[in-house]
């Protein structure tokens, strides 16, 4: 297990951007594979990105309102942080975002099931106003 402690939510008009970091303890946090999910308030949780223990591959939501092309994930191991860069900020982004870690054999894995992780941080409010 790994700790973990989201940051960087707030309130944001449609069309602004959001920086969410995610900051681990511990002294292994290059062996974890991380991810990035949501959920609106009477909503499922639901994943919004991954990205591999070293960074090298990313993979990303891909329902209607697609993230893709809007948000990017990305780690510095040396900082033990995951961040997630919003931009172009809609309403429906409005969702409690929460961190995710998993332990990982290989380095190029990426996990998109939530029972895949074993680790969560408490959460972040991100509100976007229209």
């Amino acid at each position: 297990q790994v700790q973990l402690v989201e940051s960087g939510g707030g309130l944001v008009q449609a069309g602004g951007s959001l920086r969410l970091s995610c900051a681990a303890s511990g002294r292994t946090f290059s062996n974890y594979a991380m991810g990035w999910f949501r959920q609106a308030p009477g909503k499922e949780r639901e994943f919004v990105a991954a990205i591999s223990r070293r960074g090298g591959i990313t993979y990303y939501a891909d329902y209607a309102d697609s993230v893709l092309g809007r948000f990017t994930i990305s780690r510095d191991n040396a900082k033990n942080t995951v961040y997630l860069q919003m931009n172009n900020l809609k309403p429906e982004d409005t969702a409690v975002y929460y961190c995710a870690a998993r332990i990982s054999f290989t380095v190029a894995s990426v996990y998109v099931k939530e029972s895949d992780y074993d680790s969560w941080g408490q959460g972040t409010q991100v509100t976007v106003s229209s």
